[in-house]
Parts: C-alpha cells; structure tokens; sequence
C-alpha cells in the first residue's frame, strides 16, 4: 500500500466525517484499520470497509467504498452523475496555464478530443492533459495545486 493513497484516505475521513475506514489488500495480504475519535465510535456514525482484491483497483479506493449505517433522515442532494477523466500520471494539478488565466476546463463548459482539460506538472515538466474524447464538464474533483496520484479521478463529464 503506498503512503500517499493511507494520507488521503485520512483526508477523505476528515472531510467527510467518517470516523472508522478498514482497507485490505488481498494479493498483498495487508489490511490497515482507521479510527479517529474516541475509541468506540458514535452510533450514527458510518464505517467505511474498502476491500482490494482482482476486481477493485487501488488507485481509486472510493469507487469501491460502501458506506454501512443508518439512512440520512434529511434527503442529501444527488451527487452528479458523470464518467470520471481520470489522471494518466502523477503529480501536481492545474486548472490553468497562469494563475491569471481562465481554467481550461470549468463546470458546464464542453470538450473536443484535442481540447486541453487541465496540467499536470510532474519532474517541473508541466503536461498539458489532453481530454481525448468529447463531453460536458459535470464536476471539478481536485482543487488547483493539488497533488494527484495515476488513475485518480479529476473530473465528472457526460460524454456527447
């Protein structure tokens, strides 16, 4: 398991108030617990179980996360649905050429397959990202400057 994929998870938990992750390897024959708080959590509070294995890769832990506890009594607004694009290397996101630029790629705007959705500097090259195919942006997954891993998702597009 790489150090980089445990610290974001840590950030995943933060933000999103998960007070309990268990992530398992199969092939690797590791499993690694989570816990934050105090030692028994609240109980409405959700555990989340990732388990890896031939089928679910481990680059993108969140699309095989199940999230077990109680239904929300309010109804949570629908998260967007789209395909993710996803990071064909690792390094440093950029929305822009210059911060004084307009973002290559925003939410509602459309793409071509030549059209350059984002940068990603890696080995102080920057590359720009090209998109491949065409669509609409639906969401914007990572924030400006933002390290991101290979095949983490960047964004949310409904393909044309």
């Amino acid at each position: 398991m790489q150090l980089r994929l445990i610290q974001r998870l840590v950030a995943l938990m933060q933000k999103g108030d998960v007070t309990e992750l268990e992530l398992e390897d199969t092939q690797a024959g590791l499993r690694v617990r989570l816990r934050r708080g105090p030692d028994s959590p609240p109980a409405n509070s959700p555990v989340v179980h990732v388990t890896q294995g031939a089928a679910a890769p481990l680059a993108a832990p969140t699309a095989a996360a199940t999230v077990a506890g109680p239904e929300p009594q309010a109804a949570a607004a629908p998260a967007p649905a789209g395909v993710p694009f996803v990071s064909p290397m690792v390094g440093t996101f950029y929305r822009s050429s210059s911060p004084e630029s307009e973002p290559f790629a925003q939410v509602g705007s459309n793409f071509g397959p030549d059209s350059t959705l984002c940068i990603i500097e890696a080995m102080k090259v920057m590359n720009e990202i090209k998109a491949e195919t065409s669509g609409r942006i639906v969401q914007t997954l990572v924030q400006n400057g933002e390290p991101v891993e290979f095949g983490q998702p960047l964004f949310l597009f409904q393909p044309n």
